[in-house]
């Protein structure tokens, strides 16, 4: 017996993502033929915005791998940070999963995409692109207590500072905090996997930080997932050891 793969992402009414969503599953598809293992044993699912909630999505594709001789579903949240979602919502779902399961086909979840230490190689590589710029790690930003962390840690790594959509310290705040001791060029990198509405609302942000510090040059990074080959390679390490 053998294991399946799930990536389980948000969701959203933004096609951009799922675009990219597909294009990583074909990416991983392709992995697991180049190794002899069958691609249908690594499907998507999603937590939110589709017709059947994410624990039915997983019984689905339980049965069916369970169909294939494999005994274990191993469950990948692509989540950057461990927020509501990964600590509860999705643990939720696959309690829920498993009890309609039972034990013939256990459903294990893995660690989030963004505990995966080659993550921060990523943002390394966009950062050395503007290496003379003050840079601010954008993220979305939770209530959940102590999630922020990872990348409150990432950032002080990497001599950057953090700042969150949703909360603060937000973007202009930060970005004001950097111009007051000297910073001429600020860069923001969205701590996101891929563009859809909120990047495109800090696009349109940083226009209008523009208008208001004329004399600062801003520079706005892609999203993290931006590569999806890259991407790709962070969730087939996941799924190959």
């Amino acid at each position: 017996m053998s294991s399946a793969y799930l990536l389980v992402s948000h969701g959203s009414r933004d096609p951009r993502p799922e675009i990219a969503m597909q294009q990583l599953a074909r990416l991983i598809r392709d992995k697991l033929q180049n190794t002899h293992k069958p691609e249908y044993l690594f499907d998507l699912a999603y937590l939110e915005l589709r017709p059947e909630p994410l624990h039915a999505q997983i019984k689905q594709f339980a049965e069916s791998a369970f169909a294939a001789n494999c005994d274990r579903l191993k469950v990948i949240p692509l989540f950057l940070l461990p927020g509501v979602h990964v600590m509860k919502d999705i643990p939720d779902e696959i309690a829920l999963a498993q009890e309609a399961l039972g034990q013939d086909m256990i459903v294990d979840l893995q660690p989030y995409i963004g505990t995966h230490p080659s993550l921060e190689s990523l943002v390394i590589k966009q950062i050395s692109s503007k290496n003379t710029a003050a840079w601010i790690l954008l993220a979305h930003g939770s209530r959940r207590p102590g999630s922020q962390q990872p990348v409150e840690v990432m950032a002080k790594n990497l001599g950057a500072v953090t700042a969150y959509w949703s909360m603060t310290p937000n973007l202009e705040s930060r970005v004001k905090e950097l111009i007051a001791i000297g910073k001429r060029e600020i860069a923001i990198l969205p701590y996101f996997l891929f563009a859809g509405g909120i990047t495109d609302a800090i696009a349109q942000s940083i226009e209008t930080l523009k208008l208001q510090f004329p004399l600062v040059n801003f520079h706005l990074a892609q999203p993290l997932g931006a590569n999806t080959e890259e991407l790709a390679e962070l969730i087939w390490d996941l799924i190959d050891t």
